[in-house]
């Protein structure tokens, strides 16, 4: 199963969201929630300080062998090199499940670790990026989601359910 996570601020609270879905499937098969207190406060540069606990918290309600790949909502890298939260993701899972970053806004620095993927008719691309397989492999899944936007179904799905929508 593919695994999606969101996450959503409110003052100190955070509420996290994970969706288990398969490549074909248009909406979740499975939905987990978890409020975390006393996150960190976003830092540029630093934003995985901030996700990276709430994503293990999720993470702690799953069986991890079940889970094919992860998807988070950011890059894997802030530049060619530094992890941005999709590695620090894949160390703290130890390297074990692979991660795809996608992400609606570029990074400054790190265009030969990401794809553009233009979805729907959008004009916008998705920023996507991987880690523990290949890149053009993470393009494709990514583009050929259900969906006719820029942004896929389950994905948008999962925004409004963090958002409480």
């Amino acid at each position: 199963m593919i695994l999606a996570i969101d996450i959503h601020y409110k003052e100190n609270i955070a509420t996290c969201v994970a969706v288990l879905f398969d490549w074909e499937d248009e909406l979740p098969q499975r939905v987990i929630t978890e409020n975390l207190e006393g996150v960190y406060e976003y830092i540029p540069g630093e934003f995985y300080k901030r996700e990276l606990p709430c994503i293990l918290a999720l993470m702690k309600k799953i069986e991890l062998k079940e889970i094919e790949i992860l998807i988070v909502d950011g890059h894997v890298y802030t530049d060619n090199e530094t992890y941005g939260l999709g590695g620090h993701t894949w160390e703290a899972l130890e390297k074990k499940i692979p991660i795809i970053g996608v992400a609606k806004r570029p990074f400054h620095n790190n265009g030969d670790t990401v794809k553009e993927v233009y979805r729907g008719g959008s004009k916008n691309p998705l920023y996507v990026s991987s880690i523990g397989m290949k890149l053009k492999k993470a393009e494709e899944y990514i583009q050929n989601m259900k969906g006719e936007y820029r942004m896929p179904t389950i994905l948008t799905e999962l925004d409004k359910v963090t958002k409480g929508n």
